[in-house]
């Protein structure tokens, strides 16, 4: 290979490496620096033989900050990790994180989750660009490279977020040295999925990736058929030594039923079996859609600074016909249900820019980041459902037959407009004060304007809400040793609130604050790594009912989270890979205009959760490579309202994984998730809908690299 060619080779993989952690810093590099080149291509492929996901770069600071320094618990979730459990659902690395907890999915249409007991899919972020609303399809493991979960604020670098936290899913990126991928994996509940992840040069400055999932099976009962379709298309242009241009594509088709789950009858939630359907297995499937496009351009001006900008566009669609359980009538087993049909379209398109450097002054090292960014969000839903008092739609919940004719829906409809721009200027500055002292203090500027119709029974009725926002944050950490460090932080943070008192007054966001003191270790060959941390969040202008006129709210509720979370991960020794998470919340209402809900605990949300997965892994005497692995995933018992009518009941579920590397391209696995085929609930919404997990799910799967 000539001068020029090793040159961009090297170029590629160093910028793609850094790429795959999501904003870029660009370093400079010559035809001259063979060796220099070297260096970064290995550090940046540190995280991807353990469990530790140690990226230096990540959204949690945008810049190339070591994580220990980063006054903030952030628990990476790299690739190996997912690999190893076998998971084909982004959702499931969710188990693997201390605090996150699964939330109602939307008849299992959507991602949702919880952080500390807030929301943590609205405003999480794709490659650092903020997506707005959990409204799109839910994400495969194929396309990612590993999952950030940046607990607590966030709002001083991206704007309107809940104060537990969010998540970034950063995706897998082009390679300059060809790679070519191909899985199959077949199980019970009907599992059948297959993948294909090619990567490679187009030419010296050019390298592509495409990655293709098919899958359809794996569902709670046989009357249920899903099927999920994902293209993944990327390129990456390196027209110079200093400047990457990188687009990539997510186009995700699933067609679903709508099931609504399982009803609670009298407080009781096992009622009826896990595989019980309320809906009718005739219906056409709903049809959920989500395109995502990023356009990113980063350029290194010189040896300290470097400048970023970028652009992305996210499209959702949920559309297509359900049935809805409603209401058991008094003889205890007869199911009343209504007809529906929903459009439900989303659009979200962001610009950033931003510059990135260091500086000196007065023998203070400075990492200094400001930006600006722009956004536009429009959110829609149409529907319609059928009456349930002219066409009771009724089922017997024991017994039931299927095969009715659909209701009629109703001159009824919910319908609402939403369109939300904003505008921001943000600052951050790392200082390093001393060898042990670091400081970070960041803030940002929002101008949030929101413009919403909603159809009411006596028409179009409409809303405006514009102010401006300062959110900060400040943290400040010390380094016992270079693999060893305290925090502690404070942070605020704010959430538009939608709607108008009776007055017709638009509210104010709601409006929080979080302290956090932790504990971080890494090993010094950074192959094991740990993390606790206490925390105290605090949220006002909850909305809550008016007393005075129950169709309308007024903004004084408050809400108060606090615990404690630990996570471990890493190689124990050089044949066991371990990662262990836990974590105590206590998370409740502390003042609210309903007696029913003061004083009680958040939906949905358990007070203790853990997981714990660990392989041992080895060479037999041919010397091909194997694993053997096993863990189990603890949840306690969770209110299921919001007035703690019920509980979702505590649960453990244990998995197997393992796999063969029967040769240099040829993996063989054998996976067994809920082992014991224990019968649990991951969300709930009222008592009509109780999504249950699945149970046994024993698969096998070939890879094959060519």
């Amino acid at each position: 290979m000539s001068g020029t060619r090793q040159t961009r080779a090297l170029l590629g993989v160093t910028s793609l490496s850094l790429l795959a952690l999501g904003p870029v810093a660009i370093a400079p590099v010559h035809a001259a620096e063979p060796t220099a080149l070297s260096e970064i291509r290995v550090g940046a492929s540190q995280d991807t033989g353990t469990y530790t996901g140690s990226a230096r770069r990540t959204a949690a600071s945008r810049t190339d900050t070591p994580l220990i320094e980063v006054p903030q618990n952030v628990r990476v979730i790299p690739e190996k990790l997912a690999e190893d459990l076998g998971v084909t659902r982004f959702g499931d690395l969710m188990n693997y994180a201390s605090g996150v907890a699964s939330a109602n999915d939307f008849s299992g249409t959507w991602d949702n989750y919880t952080m500390r007991g807030f929301d943590a899919a609205t405003g999480s972020l794709i490659n650092g660009f903020v997506a707005s609303c959990n409204c799109g399809p839910q994400r495969d493991a194929a396309t990612m490279e590993r999952v950030e979960f940046l607990k607590g604020p966030s709002a001083a670098l991206y704007g309107s977020s809940e104060l537990g936290g969010t998540y970034n899913r950063v995706t897998k990126k082009p390679q300059f040295t060809a790679r070519h991928e191909a899985g199959l994996k077949v199980g019970t509940r009907g599992l059948r999925r297959g993948t294909v992840d090619l990567t490679g040069p187009l030419s010296q400055t050019v390298a592509y990736r495409l990655i293709a999932v098919a899958k359809k099976g794996a569902t709670r009962t046989s009357l249920i058929d899903r099927k999920k379709y994902v293209l993944a298309p990327s390129i990456t242009w390196t027209p110079d030594a200093r400047t990457v241009v990188h687009y990539e594509a997510d186009i995700t088709r699933i067609r679903t039923p709508f099931d609504r789950g399982l009803m609670v009858i009298d407080g009781n939630v096992d009622a009826l079996p896990r595989d019980r359907y309320l809906g009718e297995p005739g219906l056409p499937n709903m049809h959920v859609k989500g395109d995502v496009h990023q356009l990113t351009v980063d350029h290194a001006l010189d040896d300290t600074w470097s400048v970023r900008a970028g652009v992305m566009h996210l499209k959702n669609l949920l559309d297509g016909l359900g049935v809805e359980p409603r209401t058991v009538q008094a003889d205890g087993r007869t199911l009343t249900r209504r007809s529906s049909w929903r459009r439900i379209p989303s659009q979200d398109m962001s610009l950033q820019a931003e510059i990135t450097g260091k500086l000196d002054t007065a023998g203070i090292r400075h990492t200094v980041l400001a930006g600006a960014m722009l956004s536009r969000y429009v959110y829609e839903n149409d529907i319609r459902y059928s009456s349930e008092r002219v066409a009771p739609y009724s089922i017997d919940i024991y017994a039931p037959v299927y095969g009715q004719p659909m209701p009629a829906y109703s001159a009824t409809r919910s319908a609402r407009y939403q369109r939300d721009t904003t505008q921001a200027l943000y600052v951050q500055d790392q200082l390093d004060l001393s060898t042990r002292w670091k400081l970070m203090a960041g803030l940002r500027l929002d101008r949030f304007d929101q413009h919403a119709r909603a159809l009411t029974g006596s028409g179009w009725t409409g809303e405006q809400h514009r102010y401006t926002q300062l959110t900060p944050r400040v943290g400040a950490t010390y380094l016992f040793e270079p693999h060893s460090a305290a925090f502690l932080s404070y942070g605020r943070s704010f959430r538009p609130n939608s709607g108008t008192t009776a007055a017709g007054d638009a509210f104010e966001p709601e409006k929080g604050t979080a302290w956090e003191l932790g504990y971080k270790w890494d090993a010094p060959d950074g192959r094991l790594n740990a993390s606790v941390s206490a925390f105290r969040i605090q949220k006002d202008n909850v909305l809550s009912t008016d007393p005075d006129n129950p169709d309308f709210s007024i903004a004084t509720g408050r809400v108060r989270s606090q615990g404690v979370e630990a996570d471990l991960a890493g190689d124990i020794t050089p044949q066991v890979r371990l990662t262990a998470s836990a974590a105590f919340i206590d998370a409740k209402v502390t003042r609210d205009t309903s007696a029913n809900r003061q004083g009680k605990r958040f939906n949905g949300v358990p007070r203790v959760s853990g997981s714990l997965f660990a392989l041992y892994h080895d060479q037999l005497a041919n010397g091909s490579d194997y694993g053997v692995g096993a863990g189990l995933v603890h949840v306690g018992d969770r209110p299921g309202t919001a007035t703690d009518s019920y509980r979702l009941p505590a649960y453990t579920t244990v998995n197997l994984s393992s796999y063969w590397q029967f040769s240099e391209p040829l993996r063989l696995t054998f996976n067994v998730d809920n082992l014991f085929d224990k019968t649990y609930y991951t969300g709930s919404l009222a008592t009509f809908s109780l999504q249950p997990g699945l149970g046994r799910l024993v698969s096998v799967g070939v890879q094959y690299r060519f």
